[in-house]
């Protein structure tokens, strides 16, 4: 909403001096420095933010919210006193304050983090705020669209919204279907008979019968396409699976995941979104997606956590420290056998501080290593094979995760991208560090570690989300990592 010029409508005016009368409490820090300009009101009426936000507040439960809380009935009244009053500004200013109120109390509820998921938070600028009503109103006075960013609840991620939409309709269309349990080891077809074809209608929501007729076919596709599945009607194992599992498992992994996403900004925040679960990263800023991209995510062993931090600088010609169990597993065995460490393109040190000496590969004892006895630090030195490739952007944190390129192509090419230590590998990095520094990312000279500081830190979110919004349903992903808890 534009702030009060000289010319505006006299109305406008005469309702702040009604809201200025009203408006109590700290609804008053919000108003008072904007001089008591109305902020749901358009003209002589309110705008369609108003509407919006009603919508929001009657299908809370879908944030696990109580719609009650906000009072609809009586945002609902509010609303049409203040539209059917030919310009009131008293019924005007009543229902401005009324509208500001429950949208600060539904914004701070939507984003509070549930105590279910847990999130490690590396700095303090990326740690859940308990908001002032204020500073929410603030924020959504300024958007470049007041009445887009309440109808899009534009404060929350785009991947919680997505989301709450798909768990809406899913609920309509599969919920209150009966619990009849399939067969596992059957594979049932169009054209098909028998007591499993019956079982199967009667899952669905099918008038009895023993048939697999083109009803039945186009209700499998059906439940396909909204489950992230194969959509061609025929029921085989993972169809039957999906079935089995019943509505109370699809509503545990859909509030699970719509409590990781409800710990993501919102789009006008500028930061970087990586999904382990389905091993993809997008960044935002000023209320879009700017861009994403595949990456590598943490093996099941090696797993990349839950966490924030801000992003802070990036270094090119990176050295690549090896894991302490790989240079024991798999390096010292091939120097045993003869491999030298320096056409390998490592060189290892005398400890882990930042003035180590580079040790020669006979003054190891290279047994010891390769039987656990004595740990060694070993680093990959920077060039084409290096396994940080490039560059890597570091958000500091001491279990050494990190965003890196890599020149591990062929990874990137599979469906399911699970390989790493645990850092992020980046299918296009080079992209990524543009984005970041609003130019192309380029090393001075050879030297090694050249460390670029960022203009301005960016956070950057670590997620794992099992259940995502796919074409016009869910689509359920593997959960790789054993977090959903069955």
């Amino acid at each position: 909403m534009a702030q009060p010029v000289a010319g505006q409508d006299a109305a406008q005016s005469t309702i702040g001096a009604e809201i200025r009368a009203s408006a109590g409490g700290k609804l008053r820090d919000f108003y008072g420095p904007r001089g008591y300009w109305p902020l749901w009101v358009d003209g002589n009426r309110l705008g369609a933010q108003a509407d919006a936000l009603l919508a929001l507040v009657r299908t809370a439960r879908l944030d696990g919210l109580n719609p009650k809380d906000y009072d609809p009935r009586g945002l609902e009244r509010a609303m049409e006193d203040a539209n059917g009053s030919h310009g009131d500004p008293r019924l005007l200013a009543r229902a401005d304050i009324a509208l500001s109120k429950a949208f600060a109390e539904l914004v701070k509820d939507m984003r509070r983090p549930s105590r279910r998921v847990k999130m490690r938070y590396l700095d303090p600028e990326v740690e859940p705020k308990d908001e002032e009503p204020a500073d929410i109103l603030r924020a959504a006075a300024v958007a470049s669209s007041f009445p887009d960013y309440v109808a899009n609840a534009e404060w929350m991620s785009p991947f919680y919204m997505k989301l709450r939409a798909a768990r809406a309709s899913f609920a309509k269309r599969w919920a209150d279907l009966p619990a009849v349990a399939i067969p596992a080891d059957v594979k049932l077809r169009p054209g098909g008979k028998g007591q499993g074809v019956s079982m199967l209608r009667r899952r669905l929501g099918l008038p009895d019968g023993s048939s697999y007729d083109k009803a039945l076919a186009a209700k499998v596709r059906a439940f396909q396409a909204d489950h992230g599945l194969k959509a061609d009607g025929v029921a085989g194992a993972q169809t039957i699976e999906a079935l089995n599992r019943g509505p109370d498992w699809y509503d545990r992994k859909l509030t699970l995941n719509l409590d990781r996403a409800r710990l993501l900004p919102g789009p006008w925040v500028r930061h970087v979104v990586v999904d382990a679960a389905s091993a993809r990263l997008w960044y935002y800023s000023k209320g879009r997606q700017d861009g994403t991209m595949k990456v590598v995510a943490g093996a099941k062993e090696s797993q990349t956590p839950m966490m924030a931090g801000m992003v802070r600088y990036a270094t090119l010609n990176p050295y690549w420290n090896v894991p302490s169990d790989l240079v024991e597993r798999k390096l010292a065995p091939r120097i045993l056998d003869g491999a030298s460490l320096s056409r390998l393109n490592y060189e290892a040190l005398t400890d882990w501080s930042a003035n180590a000496r580079p040790l020669s590969q006979s003054e190891i004892d290279w047994q010891a290593v390769a039987d656990g006895r004595q740990q060694l630090r070993v680093r990959q030195l920077p060039g084409g094979s290096n396994a940080m490739g490039k560059v890597k952007f570091m958000f500091p944190n001491d279990l050494g995760i990190y965003l890196h390129d890599t020149p591990s192509r062929d990874l990137l090419a599979k469906p399911a991208r699970h390989f790493s230590n645990g850092c992020v590998r980046l299918e296009d990095a080079q992209r990524l560090g543009r984005w970041f520094f609003g130019k192309p990312l380029k090393p001075e000279s050879d030297e090694p570690e050249q460390h670029v500081p960022l203009p301005q830190p960016v956070p950057v979110y670590l997620t794992y989300l099992t259940a995502a919004p796919g074409g016009d349903g869910v689509q359920f992903l593997p959960d790789v990592y054993d977090r959903d808890g069955g």
